[in-house]
């Protein structure tokens, strides 16, 4: 293996023209108090040598990065990748660069990822915390100890005075539910995520006071806890919902992939969709427009979620960390597609 090429430094460029660091520095940012000859020795060494300027040092040097730290739990699926196509467009605009970590959903991974950031100097820390995180909040203690401006998205910690921009996942799952209902169902199961993820939690939440709201007694064999967010688990948790409840005619499924492994067992057992069996779910994952029928979805507003962040943050930037602002809520859509609907009604057709 070649050892690694030595990367020319102001330095190295001082040494060969034998001029001082700093006036080949200043040469470089084209100060006024060098001449255009200095100049013109210096730029060309500077190219003939491959000289690539420090732009975190210098910009350390004026009391900013211009650096702002994201950490998503994945980049699997649409929406983290949405997200951060937000994030990266308003961020970008501002003069910001975006530095991106995943915890691959482990807390030792976003601890360690929140180490990187801090050690590269970021302005900001916009995350959204992994499935294992609850209830550890120190490393995000230490990030607020620091002065560093520390935005939450989608999934928020238990953490006083945190700062956040999430989606109405309660009022998502409620509107779902109550389609379901306005189709005709009366038994609805839920496929449900982690209780200790605030978005799991409040999809639940929503979709039990829709049946209350419609006078539905739920019955405790109609939810079912996803042990992981998967395909399978997905079809594990169906058939377990059936052999509970044979007689049930309604699916609201917290998380869309799990969804796609429910559609295959309901097919798998000559049950149709949506005449025997009506679907919907979060989120609104290109796939899911893919699938035979079209699932039902409610939309997350991902990108306006990252777009969002960085606005909240660049306001704790401006105002400094005695700036509270409540959680900013973005509001859901139900985009209702063929798996809810009556044979005899179009699709798709969202609703606000």
């Amino acid at each position: 293996m070649s050892a690694k090429k030595h990367q020319t430094s102001i330095k190295d460029l001082a040494l060969q023209l034998n001029l001082s660091i700093s006036t080949v520095s200043r040469a470089l940012a084209g100060h006024r108090d060098i001449s255009e000859a200095t100049k013109q020795r210096v730029r060309q060494l500077a190219q003939e040598l491959s000289f690539r300027p420090n732009q975190l040092a210098a910009a350390l040097r004026k009391g900013h990065s211009k650096t702002l730290g994201v950490i998503v739990p994945h980049i699997k699926g649409y929406f983290f990748p949405a997200v951060l196509n937000g994030i990266e467009k308003v961020a970008t605009r501002e003069g910001f660069n975006v530095m991106m970590c995943q915890s691959n959903e482990d807390l030792r991974r976003e601890k360690r990822n929140i180490e990187t950031l801090l050690d590269a100097q970021v302005e900001g820390i916009l995350m959204s915390v992994s499935a294992t995180t609850h209830p550890e909040v120190e490393h995000f203690e230490q990030v607020r100890r620091q002065g560093i401006p520390l935005v939450f998205f989608d999934r928020v910690p238990e953490l006083p005075q945190s700062m956040a921009v999430v989606l109405d996942d309660f009022q998502g799952a409620y509107q779902a539910v109550s389609h379901l209902i306005a189709q005709g169902c009366t038994r609805i199961a839920h496929l449900a995520g982690p209780q200790h993820l605030n978005t799991s939690r409040n999809r639940c939440l929503g979709y039990l006071e829709a049946l209350r709201a419609h006078g539905i007694a739920h019955d405790e064999q109609w939810l079912y806890s996803l042990p992981t967010l998967t395909h399978e688990a997905g079809r594990l948790g169906m058939q377990h919902l059936l052999d509970s409840d044979p007689k049930l005619d309604g699916l609201f499924a917290a998380y869309a992939i799990p969804t796609v492994g429910a559609l295959e067992v309901l097919r798998e057992q000559g049950r149709r969709v949506p005449q025997d069996m009506a679907l919907a779910c979060f989120s609104n994952e290109p796939f899911t427009a893919m699938t035979q029928p079209q699932l039902t979805v409610i939309d997350q507003r991902a990108e306006q979620m990252g777009e969002t962040a960085v606005r909240l943050f660049l306001q704790l930037l401006k105002r400094g960390p005695v700036y509270a602002p409540p959680h900013l809520v973005l509001k859901p859509e139900l985009i209702i597609r063929n798996s809810s609907l009556h044979r005899s009604q179009e699709s798709p057709v969202p609703v606000r």
